[in-house]
């Protein structure tokens, strides 16, 4: 029983937690037996010591949530990248459906387009301003100017296509 707890112990500790352990914090041992055994060690570190911790990758996502016009003015209008905008609801079905293809269609092009989520729940002043009248919507900005759009669920083929065709290909 006590070894169940421990266990259950360890695997919930998140990778933070482990990683601030101090030095001289116990660690768990396996022994021949297969039971554990608790030691204190002043020379072992934790198995993410600094020197082995997780990586960390710094840059921004292909994909986005849109969290204010500021954000949306610096990381689509400015944008380098094409960018396609997709308008959501939480409680729109065919929204729940478009955007896990949208992000796959994305996906595939490497980092050459970018997408905006723009929940039009809360953020009612950015799909008025772009004419959101029914969702899901997908607007394509390019230089901040809008270049394509769509309204609905398109397949696979489709979206890969309207992809290829905002980057140029």
């Amino acid at each position: 029983m006590a070894f169940r707890l421990l266990v259950r112990r360890i695997w919930t500790l998140s990778a933070k937690d482990i990683r601030y352990l101090p030095a001289s914090t116990a660690t768990i041992t396996p022994t021949s037996s297969f039971s554990t055994s608790l030691q204190s060690n002043a020379a072992r570190v934790s198995f993410l010591s600094p020197s082995r911790s997780l990586p960390h990758i710094s840059h921004r996502g292909v994909s986005f949530n849109v969290q204010d016009q500021e954000d949306f003015t610096d990381r689509v209008i400015n944008s380098q990248l094409p960018v396609l905008v997709d308008f959501h609801a939480q409680w729109c079905g065919p929204c729940k459906i478009l955007g896990p293809r949208l992000e796959k269609a994305i996906a595939k092009q490497k980092g050459r387009v970018a997408m905006a989520k723009v929940d039009i729940d809360d953020h009612t002043d950015l799909a008025i301003e772009y004419g959101v009248s029914a969702v899901p919507t997908v607007i394509a900005i390019r230089g901040g100017d809008v270049v394509d759009h769509f309204v609905g669920i398109k397949d696979d083929d489709e979206l890969d296509s309207f992809v290829s065709k905002i980057i140029g290909q």
